[in-house]
């Protein structure tokens, strides 16, 4: 996904599913001028990581 995206998806007030490799996250937080993410893992809110966008998938289910 992109950086315009990702703060989109972030920005929503309903929920979009995205997957980092295979596991479902949620966007904590979006630096664009650097093309990362913060992300929850599932939900363990410990279990944060902060990772490129190019990473990140959008579900469309």
């Amino acid at each position: 996904m992109d950086v315009q995206r990702a703060k989109e998806i972030y920005q929503f007030e309903g929920t979009i599913p995205v997957h980092l490799e295979g596991d479902s996250v949620w966007i904590e937080n979006v630096d664009e001028a650097n093309g990362m993410a913060t992300v929850t893992v599932g939900n363990n809110p410990v279990n944060t990581k902060t990772v490129s966008v190019d990473q990140l998938m959008e579900s469309k289910e």
